[in-house]
Parts: structure tokens; sequence; C-alpha cells
């Protein structure tokens, strides 16, 4: 009824309270629904405050709607949760549809702030995990690998505790300890028994080389590796076994898995079944701000850091991220990221596991026919990725192979055009972009099915402060710098092993160029160090790679910047196209309206081009490339 706004306007503004459920609705997914402006006008037009209340729990009642796809009961836990009143305030020159849009969103980031300020991130992810297990089930199967053994939340946990009992013996409270395990079952059990007794599982990048992998043992101070005879030898990381000899020692799972008798078994068992009564993570001097995992920077632009990332930080970034889509245990992740990558570790593994979603790992995202089939197998309803392996499944898949799946999520690098395109015609499935850093546990800011502008990587998580610094020669955008209580402990370096520096009064510098619109959507311009300067101008470097995949989408091309004795800078690209003329490229930029400074100034066609394991151009070696070239 129309008329029923206006009288609540009426009555509100005479000081009466009113209460309303923003989403119309009870929850049929556990999690944030669509939010109507409604409320929020109410409050704008009677200059009144809204309260924001959050009623948590209610979800697992048998008097909710989530019958088949949370586990009800009789008596959960019901929390409710009121936080301090909020004005609705718009500026005075918006008026009609812009001012109701902007109450709109206004009013959506006070529910998603709420979600995120009233979630428990004050705990360690092995808390995290036997609270799952409490809420969820503990027969709940809810991790899956290629040898297709399901593991229940009660054999994951029961497993860490045999092996961090184990582990116990060749390692100190708070020791960091290299992880060198491909993603499977066994690797979650590893990490989560690392965990339990407050061991700092540093994940070795065993895509990065010999040198890179050496270098990231020694700048976290690694004493022990623990890896895999079987993986050692599928992977063919012989030589890799063989350096890491020199500054560590390797213990093997089998090994390990040749030790533990009925005994531990035993012991094991009592422990998992008391474990919600008697778990004390005091007992390892254990707290949610300390050190949970040290992950190792791309090394893309360079010598590869490591990050260090608290309980608090991966715990935030979670729930940031549960604040703003809607997941239950009816779902399934695909996870073909590695887990020593932020994204594959953090979203594609810690998120589902501690939210009750079930996890389905493979070994490899470069399994461009296999991983399709293999989705298509297992009904996954989510899936992670980077834009090159979402055009290798693309042009790899049957149109039906992704007929189960609701999300996809796309990071680590820009999203083209044409992928995004290709999975929408191909599928019918949008691919929703987000932006983030391992520095930042990993997510900032992402589109959703709410908040969606192709383009962009969508708005800013709750909790995260930003701040633009001009950059000369730049004038859309500015230099980003982050908040918030997903940003990291500090980096490891090199000549510094094991010791942990701060980001500068808990900002962290991204170093990325972006731009933010009047709606608060986000838009990379580049990476700071990414930019040529010709001839006085500022030239993205990844803006003519998007040029380039724009009009060759089937090939691979990269572009680094060189001295130039005339202009400053040139830009050379390297691509894998057979033969390429830079007339061919004049003729393209100018349909686009490029500037002529953007057209590199050097061709090396029929490359091959160098990728990192994250998806990422390895932008180090394309540079010795160019550099070996240029001689």
């Amino acid at each position: 009824n129309p008329m029923a706004l206006k009288g609540l306007i009426k009555e509100v503004a005479k000081g009466k309270k009113c209460i309303i459920f923003p989403e119309g609705r009870i929850t049929i997914t556990g999690a944030l629904m669509k939010v109507y402006e409604g409320p929020g006008m109410i409050a704008a037009n009677a200059g009144a405050e809204i309260l924001p209340i959050r009623i948590d729990g209610a979800q697992f009642s048998l008097f909710s709607r989530m019958k088949g796809k949370m586990r009800l009961r009789l008596f959960p836990k019901i929390t409710v949760t009121i936080l301090p009143p909020q004005k609705m305030e718009t500026p005075e020159d918006l008026t009609g549809r812009e001012r109701r849009a902007k109450i709109g969103r206004d009013l959506h980031d006070v529910m998603t702030n709420m979600v995120f300020e009233t979630s428990n991130t004050d705990r360690t992810l092995f808390q995290g995990l036997l609270d799952a297990s409490k809420v969820h089930g503990k027969s709940l199967p809810i991790l899956k690998d290629v040898e297709r053994n399901p593991m229940s939340y009660k054999r994951l946990i029961l497993g860490s505790l045999i092996l961090g009992k184990k582990f116990e013996k060749f390692s100190k409270p708070g020791e960091a300890v290299g992880v060198l395990l491909p993603n499977t079952n066994g690797t979650v059990a590893t990490f989560m028994g690392l965990q339990a007794i407050g061991r700092v599982p540093a994940m070795l990048n065993f895509s990065a080389g010999p040198s890179s992998m050496v270098a990231a043992t020694e700048t976290a101070a690694v004493k022990t590796i623990l890896t895999s005879k079987r993986f050692i030898e599928l992977g063919r990381l012989e030589q890799v076994e063989t350096e890491l000899k020199k500054v560590a020692k390797i213990i093997y799972l089998e090994d390990i898995r040749e030790t533990i008798g009925t005994t531990d078994k035993l012991i094991g068992l009592i422990k998992s079944k008391l474990i919600s009564l008697t778990y004390n993570p005091a007992k390892y001097n254990i707290s949610p701000n300390d050190t949970a995992t040290i992950l190792f920077t791309s090394g893309s632009e360079g010598t590869p850091k490591g990050v260090a990332l608290s309980h608090k930080n991966i715990m935030s970034n979670i729930h940031q991220i549960s604040a703003k889509v809607d997941f239950s245990p009816s779902d399934t992740v695909f996870n073909a990221l590695p887990i020593f990558h932020a994204f594959g570790l953090s979203d594609g593994t810690l998120l589902p596991l501690l939210s009750g979603v079930k996890v389905f790992l493979y070994p490899s995202p470069l399994h461009y026919r296999i991983v399709p089939e293999m989705i298509y197998d297992t009904n996954a309803t989510i899936m992670f990725g980077t834009d090159t392996f979402l055009k290798g499944y693309a042009n790899k898949a049957h149109p039906y192979d992704f007929y189960s799946i609701r999300y996809v999520f796309a990071g680590a690098e820009k999203l083209s055009k044409e992928t995004r395109t290709l999975w929408s015609d191909k599928f019918g499935i949008r691919i929703f972009e987000g932006y983030g850093a391992t520095e930042t546990s990993p997510v900032l800011s992402f589109n959703t099915a709410m908040e969606c502008k192709p383009g962009t990587v969508g708005r800013f998580m709750p909790g995260v402060k930003y701040k633009l610094e001009a950059v000369p020669g730049i004038d859309d955008g500015g230099r980003l710098l982050v908040s918030g209580p997903n940003i990291m402990k500090g980096y490891m370096f090199h000549d510094n092993p094991g010791v942990i520096e701060p980001p500068e009064d808990g900002w962290y510098d991204t170093g990325d160029i972006v731009d933010l619109d009047e709606e608060g959507y986000v838009t990379i311009k580049g990476r700071a160090k990414r930019f040529a300067k010709i001839a006085g101008e500022m030239v993205s470097l990844t803006m003519v790679e998007q040029f380039l995949s724009r009009h060759w989408p089937e090939n691979m091309h990269g572009v680094v910047a060189l001295p130039c004795p005339k202009k400053g800078e040139q830009i050379i690209l390297l691509t894998d196209i057979k033969a390429l003329e830079r007339s061919e490229l004049m003729a393209k930029a100018k349909e686009d309206g490029l500037t002529e400074l953007a057209i590199p100034k050097t061709i090396h066609s029929n490359q091959s081009i160098p990728v990192l394991g994250t998806g990422k151009l390895d932008l180090v070696t394309l540079k010795d490339i160019a550099l070996s070239k240029l001689s």
C-alpha cells in the first residue's frame, strides 16, 4: 500500500518506534538477502535514527526455512546483538531516484557492516574449526579430494590432533614449519595439526623454483619442512628437495604415518571426543592476534617476501566475505587454486571449511580439460579462479559442465571482457570480479549478485578503511592505502629472517593505482610500478595488455618498460603471436582511440610468455627476456 509508507513516516516523526525487517522476508539462505530501501527512506524522511539489530542462531531452529540446507535443532543458541544507532543522511542536492538509490546503498552497508561487526573474529583457526563442527555436525563430510575419500569434521579433527602430537616432537610453540604439499585432505589435516599445537605453517610455493623456495625458507626462519615422498615424485621436485635439504630438515608424512600406532589413535580419539570442552589455546601460548600462517608474495615484481597473517586477519576476512555472499552447507566449493596462495588457502579452503560448506580439493588449476569435468562430476556450486585459468576452462569445457555453478569469483589478475563474455554466452554464468592481495588476507573488494558493476572490482569489504594518495601525472584516482582487521601483521624480509615488520601506522600500501566512482565501486588502473613515463606522459602497461587481449584474446601478451635515451622510457611487447607488425597495432589503436605513446616501440613475436603458478604474468622473467633481446 503506497500510503503505508507515508503513514509510517508520520508516526515515526512523532517519536514512535517501528521494527522493520529490511529484507522483507525470513532468510532462506541463512545469510543476508535483498535489502529494501523502504526502512532507510522512512528514517531519512522522519529524521529518525536506525538501530541495527542482529538475530543470529534462529536459522538453526526448527521454525526456520532452512530445512535441508542446515542442521536444524530444537534449542539452538540464539544471540541478539544491538549496535549503536545511526543516522541516514543524504546530500541535499540528491533528489528522487538518485536519493532513493543512495539511501538503499547506505542501508545495505549498515546491514553488511552489522553482520560483520557482530561476527566472532576473536578466535584462532583451530577454534573456528571446532566451532564449525559443533554448529554443522561432526559427521558432515566437509572435505574431499581426488582420492574420493570424504573427510568429516570428526575425521579431520581426529587426524589433526594425532598429527599435531607428532609435530610437537620436532618443533617449538610459535615456530614456523614449512609445508610443501598439494591440495589434498592430508594437507588440510597437516595445516590444522600445526594450528592445534601453536605452530605456524609456512606455505611454500612449489611452482616458484628451487632458488625462490630456498629464499622463502630462509626468510621465514624455517628449520623443518613437511612434505610427501609421493608428491616429490609425482611433482618431479627432486631438485627442489635437494636444495631445500641444504637449509632445513625435511620430514615426510609417510614416515610419520608409519609411527602412528593403536595407542596414538586411541589417545587422539579420546581427545577428539572431549576437545570442545578441553581445548585451550593458552596452553600453547596462542592468541587470535598471533601469526596463523606465513605466505609468500608471488614474486611477480621481485624477490618474494614473507607475509605474516594472524588468526584474526584470516577470520576477519572470512566474516567480511560471509557478510556479503550467501552460501550454506548445501553448497560445494571446487578449489583448484594452490593452498600456498592466499586466494586458494583463505577463500578456497578455510572460508568454506569454517563455514560448514563442503570443499573439493583439486591439485592443479592448469588442467583445463579435467577441471570442468571434475566440476560437473562433483556438482560444485562455487568456484574461484584467475582470468588465465577461467579462460582456459571455458575454451575446453562442454557447455553443460558448469550447470550446477551458482557463483564464480575471479581475482589475482584483471578479468578481461572476453573471458566475462565467453562465460556468459557459453554457460549463462556471471563472473564476479574481486580484488585483494596476500597482505590483505586476501580480499579487499568484490562484486556480488546484489552489488555488481562489470569492469570494476566491486565495493570495499565492511571494516576496510582506505585513502588515495595523489600520483604525479595521473589525474583519475590515486595510490591506494588500506587499513582494517584483515591487514597483515607485517612482512618478513630475507635480510632479517623470522622478524615481522608491521605496516607503518597499520596502513598497507597496495602499490595499485585505483579510482572510485560515486557509488563506491573500485576500478584498478594498474600497478604504480607498471606505468611507463614516455615523453612526460604516464602510460599504464596494464591498459596496453588489456588492449592487446581485447584484439587478440586467444594469445598471451606481456609488456615491460625499459629505458629510452630519447623519451625516458619505451614499451616492449612480448607475445606468442607468430608474427605481429607494429602497423597492425597502430591500426587497432586508432580504432580504439588509443594514444600513439601506448603502442609498443618494439615487438618480439612467437615468444613463450612466463606465468607464475597463480596465473599472473612473471614480470621479473618477462623483463629479463626483454633486456636480453635488447642487448
